[in-house]
């Protein structure tokens, strides 16, 4: 707060020491000191008040570059009011005002090459293909809301607040929604003046309950004054340059911190480069800064999402530069807008680390195939973009989203962060199906390459079995599964268990040998028939899964499909 003042007090003094003429003097000689000395202390008051408010309300950086468009008027104000060599002096600052915020609104024009040099990707064709044990963090956003609203009766006093924006991270080795518990208005902040806690919820599985997490939190982003975390983060660093909005982060232990992405200007005032974060403990206010390298491990998206967003514009717009961006257009690149957060989706690749994920369109109107997607790691800002399958024209990210509105068009179902995937050597769009009231109903599959390849299941892990399946049925060698190894069996069937899935019947089953299997009827339709004691040929892929997936099945006794 301090150096607000300090700031306020330099900007009060320039704007008296512009606005009052000081050598000018009357016609009849006078220099009038005291009463200049007297305007002098009303403008300093007066400019003094107005900038420590605005600092203080906006809560927006205190660097000299953001004052030009004052600097241009008290110049002008002050060349209009002197006379003689003060007049031509202030006249001179007045140009070279006007020519700075020329400077800062034309910077846009000629710094794109410079954006696209910060926002430069390794480039790489396809991911590596997704470990089918493992679960995808695939629960929706929306679906996890809406379950943390139902729970709400586990808040004391819960007339005081309201659930408060979802941030995905790990904890403890597990990926989890957190949403803080934010107050409900200024009256309740000044009854309350700490909310209790926040909540948490499984990624992975949606049939997780939330879990109203006690820990008390003084500075959040719905306190006020100086409890309000984004104004505790500004007074505290005055002149940093910060690029999206504060986050909560919780600790292996369950302690909450805000993070905050700080960085530079490109070029002028335009443009942003991240570069660290600002670390506030929720409880006590007690703030930290770090550099992006020395981030403390539980803090998985340093670089805020909105800035990957704007890095990603940055890759996509400005490849040959700001005016081929905006007329020719070639080898333009739009990013989606189809992320859950700022237009971007956090994801966790198999060893835990978070990246976002975004896709990639033609600027051409009616086209919905893909020209590329990008992972940039939330710690430290890299980014690799894939070009995918340069002989196949991939679908993006709206195409999977059409498919879905139609495949469940008379229910109004509708899909959800689409995310692309490597499944089994096919890139394949893997999306939560939800209602027209949010609720999570199944996870539907596609080929980007395939449209027609398509499954849906009740869990990720279910819909992955049916789309081995169907990607062996068609001729695919599912080359992406690092595990798969085809193999035969003949055994006697000792558990039986059928499922309707769709169109079609998932039949799960047990051999002799203790091992389990599963197959579609899709697959091998006289699988329906199949019964405790018979006596079967089994042709699967030793993926390493629980069930087994089924390729060919052949039931004595009956004819071999």
């Amino acid at each position: 707060m301090i150096a607000t003042l300090i700031m306020s007090a330099i900007v009060a003094a320039v704007a008296g020491l512009l606005i009052v003429p000081i050598t000018s003097k009357t016609k009849e000689g006078d220099l009038k000191v005291k009463f200049k000395i007297q305007f002098f202390i009303f403008v300093f008051i007066v400019a003094f008040i107005a900038t420590a408010t605005i600092y203080y309300v906006l809560i927006i950086d205190q660097n000299w570059t953001l004052l030009w468009p004052v600097m241009i008027v008290l110049t002008a104000l002050g060349a209009w009011s002197a006379s003689g060599m003060e007049r031509n002096i202030k006249g001179v600052l007045f140009l070279g005002s006007l020519g700075f915020g020329v400077y800062i609104l034309a910077a846009p024009l000629f710094n794109a090459n410079d954006k696209y040099t910060s926002a430069e990707m390794t480039q790489k064709v396809e991911l590596k293909a997704f470990d089918e044990t493992k679960t995808p963090a695939s629960v929706p956003p929306k679906f996890a809301r809406n379950k943390m609203k139902k729970a709400f009766s586990q808040v004391p006093n819960t007339s005081y607040y309201e659930l408060g924006s979802l941030q995905i991270q790990k904890v403890n080795g597990e990926f989890v929604y957190i949403a803080p518990v934010e107050f409900s208005s200024f009256f309740k902040w000044t009854k309350g003046k700490v909310t209790p806690g926040y909540f948490k919820m499984s990624a992975t599985d949606s049939s997780d309950n939330p879990k109203f997490i006690k820990s008390e939190m003084k500075y959040t982003t719905s306190s006020f004054l100086n409890k309000n975390v984004e104004r505790h983060i500004r007074l505290e660093n005055p002149t940093k340059i910060f690029y999206g909005e504060p986050q909560l982060e919780v600790d292996d232990n369950g302690k909450p911190y805000y993070i905050r992405s700080y960085g530079k200007f490109i070029t002028a005032r335009n443009g942003f480069d991240a570069e660290g974060i600002v670390m506030v403990d929720a409880k006590t206010g007690k703030s930290q800064t770090f550099v992006l390298k020395d981030v403390p491990a539980f803090i998985d998206g340093a670089v805020s999402p909105e800035a990957v967003s704007l890095q990603n514009s940055y890759f996509g717009n400005y490849v040959h530069g700001f005016w081929n961006s905006k007329f020719g257009k070639k080898d333009v690149k739009l990013p989606s807008d189809e992320g859950t957060e700022a237009n971007v989706s956090p994801i966790f690749d198999e060893n835990g680390d978070m990246y976002y994920f975004t896709d990639f369109t033609s600027p051409k109107e009616g086209v919905d195939s893909m020209l590329g997607y990008s992972l940039t790691n939330g710690r430290t800002g890299e980014a690799t973009y894939y070009t995918g399958n340069q002989e196949e024209a991939y679908m993006d990210s709206q195409g999977a989203l059409q498919i879905i509105e139609k495949k469940f068009i008379e229910k109004k179902w509708h899909g959800q962060m689409p995310i692309i995937y490597n499944f089994y050597g096919e890139a394949s769009w893997l999306t939560p199906v939800l209602d027209s009231n949010g609720f999570l109903q199944n996870y539907f599959i596609v080929s980007a390459a395939n449209p027609e390849l398509s499954v849906s299941g009740a869990t990720p892990n279910e819909a992955l079995r049916q789309y081995k399946a169907i990607l062996s049925r068609g001729g695919s060698s599912v080359n992406g599964s690092s595990k798969q190894e085809e193999a035969t069996i003949k055994g006697k069937i000792v558990r039986v268990y059928k499922e309707q899935s769709g169109d079609f019947t998932t039949v799960s089953f047990m051999l002799d040998n203790k091992d389990n299997y599963s197959v579609s009827s899709e697959v091998v339709p006289l699988a329906i028939y199949l019964q405790e004691g018979d006596t079967v040929e089994v042709k699967y892929i030793n993926s390493g899964e629980v069930f087994l997936p089924v390729k060919e099945l052949v039931i004595e006794g009956l004819v071999k499909e």
